[in-house]
């Protein structure tokens, strides 16, 4: 070497270790891909559930208005509020297909359970299909989600 000549560093790497940087880049990159569309599925899953059960309450108010009064048993006794199965079930489908809930939610049905347990209360239970974002070709026929709602008839001076 000479006196104004620069001296040369070595490195110290092997060449067998180029590009496992990007490697790794590359895997970090996809988790959080993959991270991001399972919690765009989850949020929209549980949106539409909310959806489902604000439509599940406002039919199952409707349902328990439809009462009819019941007889009374002595002079001195109040009406009573009675509500039958088929008239909470028809009058919930009515709710749905007034507000266009039909064309909101896919595949949208009233379950068998709802009804009037015991002819004062209520009971509205609506199954809707969500079709989560990105994922929807994994999962054609959607996830399926139930929302159940009560509501009380009662008459009052």
């Amino acid at each position: 070497m000479t006196a104004g000549s620069p001296a040369r560093v070595s490195r110290g790497t092997s060449r067998g270790e180029d590009g496992q940087l990007m490697v790794l880049i590359i895997g970090y990159v996809l988790l959080a891909l993959l991270v991001t569309v399972a919690v765009a599925g989850a949020s929209s899953v549980y949106i539409e559930h909310k959806k489902l059960l604000s439509l599940a309450d406002g039919a199952s108010v409707a349902a328990a208005d439809s009462f009819t009064l019941g007889q009374l048993e002595n002079t001195t006794g109040s009406p009573t509020a009675v509500l039958s199965t088929g008239r909470v079930r028809s009058t919930a489908a009515d709710y749905l297909n007034r507000t266009g809930a039909f064309g909101r939610f896919s595949g949208l049905t009233v379950a068998p359970a709802t009804g009037s347990p015991d002819g004062s209360t209520a009971v509205v239970v609506l199954s809707a299909a969500v079709h989560p974002p990105i994922v929807n070709f994994l999962i054609p026929d959607g996830v399926r989600i139930e929302a159940t709602s009560t509501a009380r008839s009662r008459l009052t001076r």
